[in-house]
């Protein structure tokens, strides 16, 4: 057998010499140029994929003729086996790989029969829908190859749309139509979502186990909200022109929090042993409370050095995250801040309405931000509310606004830029809002984009892992879970 099978690789190499061989004929060197080159290279990267989906073809055939194989993806995929499951033959599947080549295989199949209420009103004979051990096992079930089915949902995730994605997979010999990248990307990203919602699930539990990830280190915490249209169904018949099913759209704000740590210069650190963790979720703050609650117990938060919480001052975030972090034991050195430009955001309209010259304008609103950010809170606001006695009536109301804002921080205490900006923690939530940017706005966020609310969650979630370069995990998790029936 193993004889057979260095002869099928040894003539696939040679069928790949005779193929490109010819290509570094060049007859014509005077007209030889950087685009023939090109030409060149694009050809031998062509050659070359067929190449790897030719050789995983011969590998897979001769995995499959191996019976010792087939005993442990039944050992492997157990966890799906039931009392009345039963092997029921072999069936024909076709797997594509890179370079668009199918392999057939006729591998065992095994199927659960059930006499039970679910199907009392069919032949009791009926099987449900079975499954073939050695494609759960080493994640086949789709029919495509795994590093197919993981190139496939990272370009749908990653790109700007679908069809951009699609374009990207044929420079890689993979010629799938529209449907089936948004099926496979989908059903990529579902996975993942199931393993995560199980976390969340045993931690409310109180079945995790916390980790010591942030042992000893300087953590931050950012949380903040994107806009998106989603779509919802009427429930009435399709439209006869279009065939397409009537739907209404809202915008729904997905909230989205990363969790990074800073050094002692207070820079963010990116590589090591601490990786950025990045999430969100459509669902309402409680939804987002529990995932942010069990990723930091996960972690070990109430073994960190220091923790600082920064966002902007949207009322949820301030009213339930403070209590969650001390619920979390989070230590002594545990700073909330609300987010140093969004607050001179507020300072500078506050300025634009109480000064008529844009010389003025700028000038008191550079003494203003260093008062900010030099702790001088009381005087800031003792300047404003003595330019507010000064204004007329119709600027009162204006005005108001900014003075109530900012004293509404100070009495929390969430104005401290001074100590912050001596501890080398950052004074801005910059991380989230460029999360939020790469997300939500470039790809979830735009003209005509109506998602269905379950695929907006499965992408959010999928795009949080890349941006955090997370992405080998995130994929090396997919292409595992199925053989725990419970997680996928």
């Amino acid at each position: 057998m193993l004889n057979k099978f260095s002869s099928n690789l040894t003539q696939v190499l040679f069928n790949f010499q005779d193929k490109v061989s010819p290509l570094f004929n060049i007859e014509d060197l005077e007209n030889f140029n950087g685009v023939a080159l090109k030409d060149l290279e694009q050809k031998l990267c062509e050659e070359a994929l067929i190449l790897v989906g030719e050789c995983l073809k011969i590998f897979l055939n001769h995995l499959v003729s191996l019976p010792e194989v087939h005993q442990v993806a039944q050992e492997k995929t157990q966890g799906w086996w039931r009392n009345k499951t039963v092997p029921n033959g072999r069936v024909n599947r076709s797997i594509t790989t890179l370079g668009n080549v199918q392999i057939k295989l006729k591998i065992p199949y095994v199927v659960e029969r059930d006499s039970t209420q679910r199907f009392k009103n069919l032949s009791k004979n009926l099987p449900h829908q079975g499954f073939c051990p050695l494609l759960r096992w080493l994640a086949l079930e789709e029919g495509v190859t795994p590093y197919v089915w993981a190139t496939v949902a990272k370009y749908g995730t990653i790109s700007h749309s679908f069809e951009t994605a699609q374009k990207i997979l044929i420079d890689w010999e993979i010629n799938l139509s529209l449907r089936r990248i948004e099926r496979l990307t989908y059903q990529f990203g579902q996975v993942a979502l199931n393993q995560r919602n199980l976390e969340v699930d045993s931690y409310l539990c109180e079945e995790m186990i916390s980790g010591d990830e942030l042992k000893g280190k300087r953590v931050v915490i950012s949380v903040d909200g994107g806009r998106t249209k989603v779509r919802n169904s009427l429930g009435k018949s399709p439209n006869p022109k279009t065939n397409y099913f009537p739907y209404n759209t809202e915008w729904v704000e997905p909230k989205l929090f990363t969790i990074y740590t800073v050094n002692e210069a207070g820079k963010k650190l990116k590589k090591g042993e601490i990786s950025v963790v990045n999430d969100g979720t459509f669902g309402n703050f409680r939804d987002l409370l529990n995932l942010l609650e069990m990723y930091l117990f996960k972690m070990g938060i109430y073994q960190a050095k220091q923790v600082l919480f920064i966002a902007d001052g949207c009322e949820w975030i301030w009213l339930h995250i403070p209590p969650l972090l001390k619920k979390l034991n989070c230590p002594n050195q545990t700073y909330f801040l609300w987010d140093f430009y969004h607050v001179c955001e507020h300072i500078s309209q506050f300025s634009n309405l109480a000064f008529s010259q844009v010389k003025e304008q700028k000038e008191w609103f550079k003494k203003a931000r260093r008062l900010l950010k030099d702790g001088s809170i009381s005087l800031l606001l003792q300047e404003m509310n003595q330019i507010l006695n000064l204004a007329t009536d119709s600027q009162k109301e204006n005005l108001i606004k900014p003075i109530n804002y900012l004293t509404k921080g100070w009495q929390n205490g969430w104005l401290n830029y001074s100590l912050i900006f001596q501890k080398h923690l950052p004074l801005g939530s910059g991380a989230v809002e460029s999360l939020i940017r790469q997300v939500v706005n470039l790809r979830l966020k735009g003209n005509g984009k109506f998602w269905l609310r379950h695929h907006a969650e499965i992408l959010l979630h999928a795009r949080c892992k890349w941006v955090a370069n997370a992405w080998t995990q995130f994929e090396n998790l997919v292409l595992t879970a199925r053989i725990h029936p419970f997680i996928a």
